[in-house]
């Protein structure tokens, strides 16, 4: 073990593993690694996304709008006119993914593509009267999926977990980079 560490140690275009922390105990490798899901806050969250988008994707069809959909517009409402680079970046999608969507919804009346003025490579993505007009029934629709969401959680406990979430958030933005 210790000439396999030192070979290591030797061969430069091995990455070394992270030295512990003073703070982290070592495991033995016989020792089976216990993490729960009800203790894991990656888990916990991801469970409830997946709740939220099944009942959301439920509810925005029946306004012809798919969940993909969704979260373009989600952005489009606030900052449209975007270059579809921009929107792919807010939004959290390759480029490729958002071009295929877009394409989806240009056919369904949703928004429409514009080439740019002074650079042609760049287009803008505008949203149509008919995506303006479904804002306010489908903010209505995620509003409502929130409420039923907190049913029977006290406010300060809202505002605290909307602090705490943000903060691992953050966190997690933090250690990406």
């Amino acid at each position: 073990m210790l000439r396999n560490y030192l070979h290591a140690l030797l061969d430069l275009s091995t990455p070394m593993p992270p030295r512990p922390s003073s703070r982290t105990k070592s495991l033995s490798p016989r020792r089976a690694v216990e993490f729960p899901p009800r203790l894991s806050s990656g888990y916990l969250v991801r469970d409830a996304h997946r709740a939220f988008q099944r009942l959301l994707e439920r509810r925005i069809a029946a306004y012809g709008v798919t969940r993909g959909q969704w979260y373009f517009l989600r952005v489009l409402w606030n900052a449209d006119g975007l270059s579809q680079r921009e929107l792919s970046a807010r939004v959290g999608m390759t480029e490729p993914t958002t071009v295929i969507a877009l394409r989806g919804m240009a056919a369904s009346g949703l928004i429409r593509r514009v080439r740019g003025d002074d650079d042609r490579r760049k287009v803008h993505v505008f949203l149509t009267a008919k995506a303006t007009r479904l804002r306010n029934e489908l903010l209505g629709v995620a509003r409502g999926i929130t409420r039923e969401a907190e049913q029977g959680v006290a406010a300060r406990d809202l505002a605290l977990f909307r602090r705490v979430i943000a903060r691992m958030t953050a966190n997690l933005d933090r250690v990406e980079r």
